[in-house]
């Protein structure tokens, strides 16, 4: 994300409202917020998960595990980040600190959590418990040995298998994924207009209310 071609692809905001995603698709409530903040999508983004949990196998289904970021919370997850890799790297200058926060923390000022346009997800089976991804969701490179990314070599068969899963039925229904995050998904933002090559973003950041 710290790419500068993310940063310049233009906005031309849609309009789309942000929808309660609850009674749609389950939702996980690790990340909940006391607005609800995190269950909420642009409906278009939600109209496409729906799509893409109908090309799952049976006995599958997508759990979502954050939408929507409120501006101020995305700017404080960076700034965390940002200041956990600048103690653990003295000499490193602010830029260097700035592009590999981004590699899993989006800066504030594209993020396409904080316009609705993203999503952290996951799959379960029928039971409603988490398949083998390889890692946990949100388990940052330096946890994870770089496993946290999406086409790594290494994670285990089973758990290539269940990412592939992922990859296809949330990429036939349109979504793009960020490569160092297989569990980070978007549709209609800055990020997926570079990757699908569109004039503009259809989504910019804007407030739950």
């Amino acid at each position: 994300m710290s790419d500068p071609r993310v940063a310049a692809v233009p906005v031309a905001d849609c309009g789309e409202p942000l929808v309660d995603v609850r009674g749609s698709l389950p939702v996980d409530d690790r990340r909940a917020d006391t607005t609800g903040s995190y269950a909420h999508l642009r409906s278009g983004v939600l109209d496409r998960l729906v799509q893409a949990q109908s090309f799952l196998p049976d006995g599958l289904r997508l759990l979502l595990v954050e939408g929507y970021r409120p501006p101020d919370l995305q700017r404080l997850y960076f700034e965390k980040y940002a200041d956990d890799l600048r103690a653990d790297n003295p000499a490193w200058s602010d830029d260097q600190v700035h592009q590999a926060a981004s590699r899993f923390v989006s800066p504030p000022e594209i993020a396409p959590h904080s316009a609705g346009a993203a999503v952290d997800l996951t799959l379960v089976d029928a039971d409603g418990i988490e398949l083998d991804m390889g890692t946990r969701v949100n388990a940052n490179p330096e946890e994870s040995g770089g496993a946290c990314y999406t086409d790594t070599a290494s994670i285990g068969p089973r758990a290539r298998t269940n990412r592939a899963l992922l990859v296809d039925a949330l990429s036939a229904a349109g979504l793009v994924n960020y490569g160092t995050e297989w569990w980070h998904w978007s549709y209609g933002d800055r990020y997926w207009a570079l990757m699908t090559n569109q004039p503009a973003a259809l989504y910019g950041p804007r407030a739950l209310h």
